[in-house]
């Protein structure tokens, strides 16, 4: 039989490639071309693993462990050296579960030790690169549904078969490692020879798994952030006081019929952890200034609502304060490496007014606030005129609350600030952990869409900015805080689902944004759809899906 030959254009270069053609065989020809490792191919805008054969004409580009699909697929396989290791050396009488993501690394636990020491971490550290000096192949393959979840029983990974339970694809893929098994969300690269950057560092009560970042070649520093730890600490075991740790486990309790008690229990404990902040600002009679300050689709909005009231029941009156008010005038708007205006910097705000303004109102003074008109982009005056009595508080919500270089000249005892998130307390299952960017940006997709008009496709594209502007200017002061809040909520996604599925549905298969839109469809497609009749008027949820009591 005649072998049959692909037109593959690489680069605006068409080549001819034979049947069985690997992606990773024209990767190790375009190697040397880039700076960091290939882990995957895209081929005609749907992404591919290496290790898959060529099947038709088509387009072809590399990612490499600096893109960020790129870089998480070397996350995750690098999970299952770590699963392989500790079950190689300690078999099923240690359960590892892989947690919440700590700066450049992995939070993990380790169930079934006697002592997790640091010399422990080291010697599963020594395995690992003994599996990686291997070059270990990491392969595919695909099983139907039900062996899937008979396999897991059997090998005691009841989350798994717990998840699939309630899948309607009938098959599942699994990965394998020389006979290791398991399942992962997402991409893996060909083999363990890819793995060679990583360092296991004991923390907390468990570990963390640290990676490359921008350096891809370096594993990272590790910065301790005991907040954001002791924050993600407590989520996690509000879920498992609830005994929902996995999807599969909500998924059950959805099935029973037990979703009402589910939400009216998150925000009472919500509602319980706001009063409780409250309390604490009342008590400290001297603040002055509750600044809130957190990345996008976070809950701010509604936070600060619903902290006014509490503030209200325990004596201070609040006075909400808008930091974009005192944007400078867009002339002076500093630019981006992109020449476009860069409003999430620090320099986009007035700070010399802002900080005067504040000033004021501590000493005493009668201010008139200043408003931003957004359309002709000047600052403007209406007449509105502000003065502080013993019992009045600043509520002032704003990406830059944290940065003590704003608000720098004000006594430090009269500042109170609040960081806010949505840290995901469930994982998929016990090795693949939700991603927080993740859940935040199908919030951002479903408010965007029915608030604003914006297009599922729109809200995709622009992510990427957004979480570099977090990054930049949210992120690195997060440890400042006095209180960390985390505002997921544990019924949230089968709540989005129903709003969010349509709008990644329209976006075609042609758009850049399309393999973003069928990562996060699979993804849904985990959970069982839940109707938002339940969801209360004042939840940090109707800031998203619309029916907020609050003006959000």
């Amino acid at each position: 039989m005649e072998e049959r030959i692909y037109k593959i254009l690489f680069d605006q270069e068409e080549k001819e490639y034979a049947q069985g053609t690997t992606f990773l065989d024209i990767a190790q020809q375009y190697q040397s071309q880039y700076r960091d490792q290939i882990v995957l191919a895209v081929f005609n805008n749907k992404l591919r693993e290496l290790n898959r054969t060529i099947e038709a004409d088509g387009v072809l580009s590399f990612l490499t462990t600096a893109d960020t699909k790129g870089r998480k697929a070397y996350r995750r396989s690098m999970v299952m050296l770590l699963e392989k290791a500790v079950f190689h050396l300690y078999g099923t009488k240690a359960k590892l579960r892989v947690m919440h993501t700590l700066g450049q690394g992995q939070y993990c636990e380790l169930e079934g030790v006697a002592d997790l020491t640091q010399e422990l971490l080291d010697e599963i550290s020594t395995e690992m690169r003994r599996f990686a000096a291997s070059d270990i192949p990491i392969q595919k393959h695909t099983i139907h549904t039900d062996a899937a979840i008979a396999r897991f029983m059997e090998c005691g990974m009841e989350d798994k078969a717990k998840l699939f339970r309630f899948r309607r694809s009938s098959h599942v893929n699994l990965y394998d490692m020389d006979g290791f098994q398991d399942y992962f969300y997402g991409y893996m690269v060909p083999s363990t020879g890819y793995l060679k950057y990583f360092e296991l560092l004991r923390y907390g009560d468990g570990f963390v798994l640290i990676f490359p970042n921008e350096d891809t070649r370096k594993v990272s520093a590790f910065h301790e952030s005991d907040k954001l730890y002791h924050t993600l600490m407590e989520a996690a075991a509000w879920a498992k006081q609830m005994h929902i740790n996995t999807i599969g486990e909500l998924n059950e309790q959805i099935v029973k019929g037990k979703i009402q008690d589910i939400i009216l229990l998150q925000e009472a404990e919500m509602e319980k952890r706001i009063g409780k902040i409250a309390e604490q600002i009342a008590l400290e009679k001297n603040k002055k200034f509750i600044l809130i300050a957190g990345p996008s689709s976070s809950g701010k909005t509604t936070f600060s609502h619903r902290m006014s009231i509490q503030l209200r029941a325990h004596g201070l009156t609040p006075y909400p304060i808008g930091m974009d008010n005192f944007y400078v005038n867009r002339d002076k708007t500093p630019l981006d490496e992109n020449g476009q205006y860069d409003f999430e910097c620090l320099e986009a705000i007035d700070m010399e007014l802002f900080d005067t303004t504040m000033e004021k109102l501590l000493a005493g003074e009668r201010v008139e606030l200043p408003h931003f008109n957004f359309i002709n982009g000047k600052r403007e005056y209406k007449g509105e005129y502000l003065q502080l009595g013993p019992d009045d508080v600043l509520v002032i919500e704003g990406i830059h609350g944290l940065n003590d270089r704003l608000l720098s000249t004000l006594p430090k005892e009269t500042k109170f600030k609040i960081y806010i998130s949505a840290l995901t307390q469930i994982n998929i299952d016990e090795h693949n952990p939700i991603p927080t960017t993740d859940g935040r940006l199908i919030r951002r997709i479903v408010r965007d869409a029915f608030m604003r008009g914006t297009s599922a496709e729109h809200t995709i594209e622009m992510w990427q900015s957004v979480r570099r502007g977090e990054e930049k200017n949210i992120f690195p002061f997060q440890e400042q805080a006095d209180v960390m809040f985390n505002s997921a909520l544990i019924y949230e996604l089968p709540v989005l689902k129903m709003y969010a599925e349509p709008l990644l549905f329209a976006i075609e298969p042609d758009s850049p944004q399309h393999m973003q839109a069928k990562r996060l469809l699979k993804f849904l497609d985990y959970f069982l759809q839940v109707p938002s009749e339940e969801v209360g008027r004042n939840s940090i949820l109707r800031e998203f899906i619309g029916g907020s009591c609050f003006h959000v």
